[in-house]
């Protein structure tokens, strides 16, 4: 992905740069694009929730129908959904590649798990749905560490501040989710309550 546009407009639109490469064009017109983008327009209440939807579903970069089904799993658990949302859209397998340091962007986080380069306790995993449990271990694959994307991430190139709830070794290319994530933790702008009022309408 070497034209960072589309990901721009996207970011704009949501008002929150996805990418690290979509910072400097998202810092230079924080609006969203299109010729009334600086207007100040009146918002509906459902342009509101929808928005911050969009902005959860684009930060995981995941499927209408997988967020849907996460809310619908959330919403049984008997506490608070939102939370319990985004604690389950944490427990990802890119996800947790991302905030290990292993990948720059959850599209190349994705990337790395469907091209089977990330393992799980050992064996390959090459879903990046998979939900990992307190415990798990991810690491890459040996035969992938020779790569350019995985020596800079060993290096700590792509090394963000690492979660608490994540144990990281990058040297060894290797990560532990040591136990599940609080709210407070997750590296994720959203308010996760207009996200459930727009599904619970």
């Amino acid at each position: 992905m070497n034209n960072p546009r589309p990901k721009v407009r996207l970011s704009r639109a949501l008002g929150i740069p996805l990418t690290p490469k979509c910072v400097k064009y998202f810092e230079a017109r924080p609006y969203p694009p299109g010729v009334h983008g600086r207007a100040r327009k009146q918002e509906s209440d459902y342009k509101v929730r929808l928005r911050e939807k969009q902005r959860l579903r684009a930060q995981y970069d995941i499927r209408e129908a997988q967020l849907r089904n996460a809310f619908d799993k959330a919403a049984r658990t008997g506490g608070k959904t939102g939370e319990a949302l985004l604690v389950d859209l944490e427990r990802r397998l890119d996800a947790l590649v991302l905030r290990a340091g292993f990948a720059r962007t959850i599209y190349q986080a994705r990337q790395f798990v469907v091209h089977r380069h990330v393992l799980v306790n050992g064996r390959r995993v090459d879903r990046p749905s998979y939900r990992l449990r307190p415990g798990d271990v991810i690491t890459v694959a040996e035969r992938s560490r020779a790569m350019v994307p995985f020596q800079v991430a060993a290096a700590g190139g792509h090394a963000a501040e690492v979660p608490p709830y994540l144990e990281v070794r990058h040297d060894a290319l290797a990560a532990r989710l040591a136990r599940l994530p609080e709210r407070a933790e997750i590296p994720i702008i959203c308010d996760e309550q207009l996200v459930v009022e727009y599904y619970s309408r």
